[in-house]
């Protein structure tokens, strides 16, 4: 029993056999035969002598073409009446032509990318090089020229770029939504860019970038923009915030009712929030608002009944709960929508437009996972140019290609430099690319380098600038992380209730986290008044009564004037100053039945 080879259905032992390898190519051809669902996997593991079939659900699967004897099981009769429409996909599956692998029997499979390179050893070969890439990562021109690392990075920013979510934008009310102002088909391309309909939704737009530092701007992975191009529309884009509220109803059928709070509301913010409002309590379209504007005038009935007065009425006093704009997020009054929510109250939402202009801090990248910050916006005259005065969008740092090994990148901007110039759509599907021979000589054709290499004058001094700078065509892409967003700062602010420690979060006002970490370092630094000012002063500071005697906190009663210790009386009791976060802890310990002590000495 113990040289027979296990058999698994999904993972559960079903039995022995005593010759598993035979049995995996014997329930293999099974399949191709079509005696058993092409959707089932097997799998042989050498080391184990055991056979995996795998039918259970959410197994990612791929098609590949099969390999038999050295040969492809493909005829060329079978493409002949795949073009003429006579047989289909479905067809080459049945006759066990192609056949869909998942992750484990894939472990097996030798698979060819061209049927030049069949050799007896293979078992499948690709229908298309490109199949080995996932959707995404097959859209990123010459990607078999880049670091996997960065492949997967550009991949991800795929997702985060700016473009058109769809064209029905104007009257959806998602929570957020970004909207490029004027996307472009990007000059290179692949063929599953075109699979997709990818251009249907586009996110790039084609800037002229040079490789070369400037001034120290662009160092790292900073990039430098031209303002002049910004001034024309460059990655410029709209962002939408949609604010929602409704009039709930309470129990005792008091209800919550849009209006412009008056004075004698409970927590009425000042006539000059309510300036924006129209008499029906929501703000007027096409409005400007900024942040802590009111958007919706609401007020809402009170928490208890308030108490008669002297002449017997009841006066009942409601509460503001008007809708603001958030922190940083100011902008013009889209959309205003009013309808009924699910339980037929009366359900408002409104949505506000910022237009975000480039600026500082913000987030831009190539498809090949170059991403950068904005490290400075030069001024249109200021910009380097070449021959013909032509100034590039984009200045990229040259240390940020060699270690990054992104080569994709620089084909690209050959590729969209001799797409540009000769007016066409360059191919830049991963392994079956256009080559750089073939775009250097149609660079050559236009009269520029073949690679891609031009001569370039400093914008400030005027001055031929020594060597040469790589410059080309990209689809760069902005990301939705805005420094406008991100801004945070503060001085003094709310604190937390059980801690006394300033809150977290921008949303709240919060403040920076100063962390173990950092801490760590100023202690490195040796740094204590900068500790004590970072952890104490800007943090919960305190001044608390120690007793001398029995180290425990004292208690301060202001109304009798008397300072002592609740333990021994004492009244030898001292200002200590201390965070409340610890004071806290002692009075933790204190409810545990634990007596913490304190020993004072005077400050030398």
């Amino acid at each position: 029993m113990a040289s027979q080879g296990k058999v698994y259905i999904n993972g559960r032992l079903i039995g022995f056999h005593k010759d598993p390898r035979q049995l995996t190519r014997d329930l293999i051809q099974q399949r191709r035969k079509g005696k058993i669902e092409y959707q089932v996997n097997i799998a042989f593991h050498e080391d184990t002598q055991e056979v995996y079939i795998n039918t259970d659900a959410g197994r990612v699967q791929r098609p590949v073409l099969v390999v038999e004897n050295g040969k492809l099981k493909l005829k060329e009769e079978q493409l002949k009446q795949l073009n003429e429409g006579k047989i289909n996909w479905d067809n080459l599956v049945k006759d066990g032509v192609i056949e869909y692998l998942d992750a484990e029997e894939e472990e097996n499979a030798l698979i060819a990318t061209e049927e030049e390179e069949i050799t007896n050893k293979h078992t499948h070969m690709e229908i298309d090089p490109v199949g080995i890439l996932s959707v995404v990562s097959s859209l990123i021109p010459h990607l078999e020229h880049n670091m996997a690392g960065k492949a997967l990075h550009g991949a991800k920013m795929f997702k985060q770029a700016l473009g058109i979510s769809g064209i029905n934008y104007n009257l959806r009310t998602d929570t957020e939504g970004h909207l490029l102002h004027y996307p472009q088909k990007a000059i290179v391309k692949t063929k599953t860019s075109d699979l997709m309909n990818f251009e249907k939704r586009p996110q790039v737009q084609n800037f002229v970038v040079a490789i070369m530092p400037y001034y120290g701007f662009n160092t790292l992975d900073a990039v430098m923009l031209n303002k002049g191009a910004i001034d024309r529309g460059l990655a410029r884009s709209a962002y939408f915030r949609t604010y929602e509220t409704a009039e709930t109803r309470y129990p005792g059928g008091q209800i919550d009712k849009f209006e412009i709070p008056k004075e004698e509301t409970v927590g009425f913010l000042g006539e000059e929030f309510y300036k924006k409002l129209g008499e029906d309590g929501l703000v007027e379209l096409d409005e400007y608002v900024s942040e802590k504007d009111v958007i919706a005038g609401k007020t809402s009935p009170p928490r208890f009944l308030e108490e008669v007065s002297e002449f017997g009425v009841v006066q009942e006093k409601r509460r503001e709960s008007s809708i603001t704009v958030r922190k940083g997020k100011p902008g013009f009054v889209d959309k205003v929508f009013i309808c009924e929510d699910s339980e037929g109250n009366k359900l408002v939402k409104i949505k506000i437009r910022s237009l975000m202009i480039p600026e500082v801090g913000d987030k831009f990248s190539s498809k090949h996972g170059q991403k950068g910050v904005v490290g400075g916006i030069v001024p249109e005259e200021d910009m380097p140019f070449n021959e013909q005065g032509i100034k590039p969008d984009l200045i990229l740092n040259p240390h940020s290609i060699p270690s990054r090994m992104t080569i994709g990148h620089l084909l690209e901007m050959l590729g969209g430099k001799a797409g540009s110039l000769k007016g066409q759509e360059m191919d830049g599907t991963p392994f079956s690319a256009i080559t750089q021979k073939e775009m250097g000589k149609m660079l050559e054709e236009t009269g520029f380098r073949a690679d891609g290499k031009e001569d370039f004058f400093d914008g400030l001094s005027g001055k031929k600038l020594e060597g040469q700078i790589f410059t080309g065509v990209v689809a760069y892409r902005r990301l939705f992380h805005m420094v406008a967003h991100k801004m945070q700062s503060r001085s003094r602010g709310p604190v937390q209730i059980l801690t006394r420690q300033p809150t977290e979060g921008k949303e709240k006002e919060g403040g920076l986290r100063f962390g173990e970490m950092e801490g760590e370092t100023l202690v490195g630094h040796g740094a204590a008044m900068l500790l004590h000012e970072k952890l104490i002063e800007n943090s919960d500071k305190l001044v608390e009564l120690v007793c001398e005697k029995c180290g425990l906190i004292a208690i301060n009663d202001q109304i009798r004037n008397r300072r002592y210790c609740p333990v021994c009386n004492s009244s030898a009791v001292y200002p200590v100053e201390m965070s409340y976060g610890f004071k806290l802890l002692l009075d933790e310990l204190k409810t545990l039945g634990i007596m913490p002590k304190l020993l004072i000495k005077d400050k030398v």
